[in-house]
């Protein structure tokens, strides 16, 4: 009988809440803006029914973050094919015949990985090979490859693998196989290292040859480093060949092996830069090049249609590879002539000073770090008093004292080609150069006076120095006004001939 008033009060209430959760279902079922709608007795609409959470990209015009990003939905069959390109470029290269835009696109999305065989004869790009060349080498000084990317990877890449080349042990189609590819841009060949072949350990047999075992470090092992004659041959535009008979980097496993030009190796490059007719510059430095290879090769050189310039410096030629290369100057067009820290004396600069004198093409000559003395160093200053093409000359370090200051004063006030002289760690004297002043103030075309360290007084080098600033002014109103100065000539011409 207490239960039955307690019900109708629950019922009533509870309807109550029902209808007011009703009515603000409705509410916002009308809006359209609720998130949910509760199960009731009326029919939900679809937008109850579904969340709508907005997608901030779509309702953007512009996504700045995002490089790729298109307007487009779909992209362009222009664009499809072009990425297809690409990604089977190595399998089948397509480019000629594409238009120059779309060679651009292509050839800017290439990855610089591709194989040398699809890529060495198709592509001329330089941004192509620019990025090859920073992705395999982090220093890249692409003026010493004639401002060219594609010349410089293809020089270096050679270069690399005539480095690593271990005769006997590195195939050599490794190199041949290269030849086909870049016989085209390969001008300049430039190799700081030859590796020698491995030696193998030979068994002894008894105690003598045990004991004399370490005598024979110094013979020639019995293979030879890598011959050029067949790579050089195919470079039909090589211009520089620049050469090291050694061994870099080889620490604890120092021999002299490793640092020695045989006669075989002399012979094969001998025949290799005779053969060569469109080498302008051949350098073989610190190879301990002597008097015997070194006429092995000048002799090659005699005659030769195109060697301008021969660097020959850090070995140890003497006197009789001198006269090699003063009858060199007399058999070639040879304009730059480098024989510096060899071991040349008096003879061997006469001999030199003989062909100088007489010649007409050779214009930098560097004797430096030798001992010609002051026998050597007359004999120079003479040939220079006729000579009328030497430009530049450096006699630093080779025991030079007053005789050779006092005809070089002499040489100067009669030279009107030398522009560059060097006279640097010498015994030149006070009065050595006091000679040297009155002898270089009647010249007017010397620009360069080197005199360190070689005992002359510090007026006698200021006074020098005042010399050589007027005349470098002088020279630089000529190169800015080329007709004030010689119009006086020509007047005075005009009047004497009225």
């Amino acid at each position: 009988m207490q239960e039955t008033p307690s019900a109708p009060s629950n019922s009533s209430s509870h309807s109550q809440s029902v209808l007011t959760i009703q009515r603000q279902v409705s509410a916002l079922g009308s809006s359209s803006t609720g998130p949910t709608s509760l199960k009731t007795g009326s029919t939900p609409t679809p937008g109850q029914l579904k969340t709508k959470v907005p997608n901030v990209r779509r309702m953007r015009r512009i996504i700045s973050e995002d490089a790729e990003w298109s307007l487009a939905i779909v992209p362009l069959l222009t664009e499809l094919c072009i990425q297809h390109i690409v990604k089977n470029f190595q399998n089948n290269p397509i480019l000629k015949q594409l238009p120059l835009e779309h060679q651009k696109k292509v050839l800017s999305n290439l990855p610089p990985e591709l194989p040398l065989t699809v890529t060495a004869n198709l592509i001329d790009d330089e941004n192509y090979w620019h990025r090859c060349c920073i992705k395999r080498w982090s220093v890249c000084h692409v003026s010493r490859h004639g401002g060219s990317w594609k010349r410089m990877f293809f020089e270096r890449h050679l270069e690399n693998l005539l480095k690593l080349f271990i005769p006997g042990t590195t195939d050599p189609n490794v190199i041949l196989d290269l030849l086909p590819l870049c016989r085209n841009y390969v001008r300049r060949i430039h190799v700081d290292q030859f590796l020698p072949p491995v030696r193998m350990p030979t068994p002894l047999q008894g105690e003598e040859q045990s004991d004399s075992g370490s005598e024979g470090e110094g013979n020639e092992p019995e293979k030879d480093h890598y011959q050029l004659q067949t790579l050089v041959g195919g470079l039909k535009h090589l211009e520089e060949l620049d050469l090291v008979y050694g061994v870099k980097d080889c620490g604890m496993n120092f021999e002299w092996n490793l640092f020695l030009f045989t006669y075989r190796d002399c012979y094969s490059l001998a025949a290799t830069i005779k053969a060569c007719h469109t080498l302008k510059i051949f350098k073989l430095t610190r190879s301990k090049v002597d008097d015997d290879k070194a006429r092995i090769l000048i002799r090659s050189l005699l005659d030769h249609p195109a060697l301008e310039e021969l660097d020959l410096s850090h070995n140890l030629i003497g006197d009789r590879g001198a006269r090699a290369a003063a009858k060199l100057l007399s058999h070639s067009r040879l304009r730059v002539l480098n024989l510096a820290n060899n071991q040349l004396q008096a003879p061997g600069a006469q001999s030199l000073a003989h062909a100088l004198a007489h010649n007409t093409n050779l214009v930098f000559l560097n004797l430096r770090l030798n001992c010609i003395e002051d026998e050597g160093g007359q004999a120079i200053a003479h040939a220079l008093e006729t000579n009328k093409c030497l430009s530049v000359l450096h006699l630093g370090g080779n025991k030079l004292s007053e005789p050779t200051a006092t005809l070089l004063s002499q040489m100067l006030t009669v030279n009107t080609t030398l522009v560059s002289l060097n006279l640097s760690c010498n015994h030149i004297g006070q009065d050595g150069g006091k000679q040297l002043l009155e002898g270089i103030s009647d010249n007017k075309t010397i620009l360069e006076f080197d005199l360190r360290l070689s005992d002359v007084s510090q007026e006698s080098e200021y006074l020098i120095g005042q010399v050589l600033h007027a005349n470098r002014e002088a020279t630089r109103q000529r190169t800015l006004n080329p007709g004030h100065f010689s119009s006086p000539t020509n007047n005075c011409t005009e009047n004497s001939v009225g």
